[in-house]
């Protein structure tokens, strides 16, 4: 069940509390309840088991409850469900045992932790190392845009240590249905505790203006070309929040069409993953669109081709010989051509 954020970027817990609910009123004794949703430490013996207690049964006595975090990466052919290890974690040990001979026999490998919180705080963890280690090159890219050096070719030298680098990649801001939003998680809970987490509000700030950041480095390409953003016809390469899948959620290519649209902009987008962009959370008015045909006529109408997500399937040769203006924000061409801006 989804775990969002509210405007004052808090933990919103409907679905969950919503949930627990639902399965108190039919909960009996030796039940196994096990919460996978990405949430702060806590939820699962604060929130969730005081929902079930309602009921009249007493957790680790009378039913067995546990967290364990889901772990997925969309796209991503080498690793599947079964395949990944397991992070397990109970609000008493009898519970733990439960649960983790439940995931024994699903996955190659379960990892049993001390407690809920320990398993919860370990998602957090994994998504924040993400988010923060994401604002850093995106933030690199910035500077080093400014010196006129190529970020991806730094990164590219960069890799090649066999020790002490890990290769993480900027692009036009965060999305999907963890990193942009567990950081918060965090932030949140830690205030409870009287404890600020500056370094993790700053990642989080750092990946929120990339799509500005973007918008802006197509005004000025497109006033390099004597054009302005108003009335300007921008195609819009990808919806996806990553390559090669059709999720959109958190999408930062929302946020950009949102930002061209204030400025006047004609938008159109192309996305052989999502053929009708759907109606979003965080930007509930956007026009309703459907993906454009990728063709040289379509190419060579627009004023700017704006390259948001970098699915393998799309022909960026096609994009490269008929759109008169590129905003690459991937990182695709790494060759200079003087009508492809990178950003």
């Amino acid at each position: 069940m989804p775990t969002p954020l509210t405007a004052q970027k808090e933990p919103d817990l409907t679905y969950v509390r919503q949930t627990a609910e639902a399965i108190r009123r039919h909960l009996r004794r030796g039940q196994l309840i096990v919460l996978e949703s990405t949430t702060y430490p806590g939820t699962t013996d604060e929130l969730v088991r005081g929902v079930l207690e309602q009921g009249g049964l007493t957790a680790g006595v009378d039913f067995f409850l546990a967290f364990s975090p889901e772990r997925e990466d969309p796209g991503n052919k080498s690793h599947s469900t079964p395949t990944i290890p397991k992070v397990v974690g109970g609000i008493d040990g009898v519970s733990g045992d439960v649960a983790q001979r439940l995931y024994d026999a699903a996955v190659a490998k379960t990892v049993r932790v001390s407690s809920a919180r320990v398993a919860e705080a370990t998602k957090l963890t994994e998504n924040i190392f993400r988010a923060v280690n994401i604002a850093l090159v995106n933030e690199l890219k910035i500077v080093y845009d400014k010196m006129g050096i190529d970020i991806w070719e730094v990164l590219d030298a960069a890799s090649t240590k066999p020790f002490g680098f890990m290769r993480f990649n900027p692009g036009p801001g965060w999305g999907g249905h963890c990193i942009p939003l567990d950081p918060f998680y965090l932030a949140w809970k830690a205030r409870e505790y009287g404890v600020s987490t500056k370094f993790i509000e700053l990642a989080g700030e750092v990946n929120a203006r990339m799509p500005e950041y973007v918008v802006g480095k197509l005004q000025e390409a497109l006033n390099d070309c004597g054009r302005a953003v108003k009335g300007a016809k921008v195609l819009v390469l990808g919806l996806a929040y990553k390559k090669d899948i059709d999720d959109p959620r958190e999408s930062p290519a929302f946020e950009v069409i949102h930002e061209l649209l204030k400025r006047g902009a004609d938008v159109s987008y192309h996305d052989p993953y999502v053929p009708v962009a759907p109606k979003m959370r965080s930007w509930p008015n956007l026009p309703a669109m459907t993906s454009q045909p990728l063709t040289p006529e379509v190419l060579r109408s627009t004023d700017v081709a704006l390259l948001i997500t970098d699915h393998s399937i799309v022909d960026y040769d096609l994009v490269l010989k008929n759109a008169p203006l590129i905003v690459d924000t991937r990182g695709i061409y790494r060759v200079p051509v003087p009508h492809v801006v990178k950003a």
